[in-house]
């Protein structure tokens, strides 16, 4: 637990967000081809077949 003048020193730094589709760059919807269609399984401990589309942005 830090001090009240080790915060206003340092004050908080604020978590840094990871973005899982960074090459739509915020947008919810971006022009694109098809480059490939499959089907992924998951990490443990889930169990699936993902049904994911390769996709090459052509307005971005």
């Amino acid at each position: 637990m830090p001090t009240i003048n080790q915060l206003v020193r340092k004050g908080r730094k604020q978590a840094v967000h990871k973005t899982k589709s960074p090459a739509l760059e915020g947008c919810p919807q971006k022009r694109g081809v098809c480059t490939r269609v499959m089907t992924v399984t998951p990490k443990k401990p889930n169990s699936a077949l993902r049904k994911v589309a390769r996709v090459r942005l052509s307005n971005g």
